[in-house]
């Protein structure tokens, strides 16, 4: 799995870095930051959960 995150479409909601802290953080702006962008397989649920909660869908999973 690989996680990419649009910052141009992030607009901060911050669900990503709520839901999967470890693997999303928000800068300064409220914008999203991606800390992994290839999760362990413990934290593949999280991070299609996080990208299915975004609503600018700047979060998209490859497998």
């Amino acid at each position: 799995m690989r996680i990419t995150a649009d910052t141009t479409a992030c607009v901060g909601a911050g669900q990503c870095a709520l839901v999967a802290g470890n693997l999303f953080d928000q800068d300064d702006d409220g914008i999203v930051e991606l800390l992994e962008d290839t999760p362990a397989p413990a934290d593949e649920a999280l991070a299609r959960r996080a990208a299915s909660l975004c609503p600018s869908h700047a979060i998209t999973i490859a497998e």
